[in-house]
C-alpha cells in the first residue's frame, strides 16, 4: 500500500508570504500522482486482478454464461418497468439469480470478483486518505462496499469484457 509520504508529497496548501499567496506546485503534484498510480499498478492486488480477469476472459463457458446473464438481465429490466405485477417478473428475476449462481460456481469468477473488490477498497482508501489530508469536510466517492453494487444488486460488475450491465 502506498505510504503516507507518497500520498502527502506535493499536497501542501498554498502558502502566504508577505500578503501574497503562492500557488500549488501542480507539476510536482501530478508527478506524485503518476508515481502513486505506478505503485498501485505494480502492486500484488493489481497483478492478482489482471490474472483473474484474463482467466475469466479465456474461459469459454464463463463467457457464454456472461452473455446469457446480460440477456436475462435485459429481460428482467424490461419486466421491472411494469413492476412485480408483470406476468414474467418472478421468472425473469429467478433466471438472473440462477445464471449468477452458475457464474459464481466458477473459481475464476469468484476470484476475479474478490480481486476487483480488493482493488476497489485500495483505491477508496487512497482517495479517502488524500481527501482527509486536505480537509475533513472533503467528500470522498464511495466504493461498492459502502454504496452497494455488484451483479446481483443491479449495480455493475466487470465480469468479462465490458461488464454485466
Amino acid at each position: 500500500m502506498p505510504t503516507a509520504e507518497v500520498i502527502n508529497a506535493g499536497l501542501s496548501a498554498p502558502s502566504v508570504y508577505h500578503g501574497e499567496t503562492t500557488s500549488l506546485d501542480m507539476a510536482g503534484l501530478l508527478l506524485n500522482a503518476y508515481e502513486l498510480g505506478d505503485m498501485i499498478n505494480h502492486s500484488a492486488d493489481v497483478a492478482d486482478y489482471a490474472y483473474w480477469k484474463a482467466a475469466v476472459a479465456d474461459n469459454t463457458e464463463v463467457q457464454q454464461l456472461i452473455l446469457q446473464f446480460r440477456k436475462a438481465k435485459e429481460l428482467f429490466e424490461e419486466c421491472q418497468r411494469f413492476g412485480r405485477y408483470h406476468p414474467n417478473f418472478h421468472e425473469a428475476k429467478n433466471k438472473v439469480k440462477e445464471i449468477e449462481r452458475l457464474l459464481d460456481g466458477h473459481e475464476c469468477v469468484t476470484r476475479f470478483k474478490a480481486a476487483e473488490q480488493a482493488i476497489d477498497e485500495l483505491l477508496y482508501e487512497v482517495s479517502r486518505t488524500i481527501a482527509l489530508a486536505v480537509s475533513e469536510s472533503v467528500k470522498v466517492p464511495g466504493n461498492d462496499s459502502v454504496v452497494g453494487g455488484g451483479c446481483g444488486s443491479g449495480g455493475s460488475c466487470s465480469c468479462g469484457s465490458g461488464g454485466c450491465g
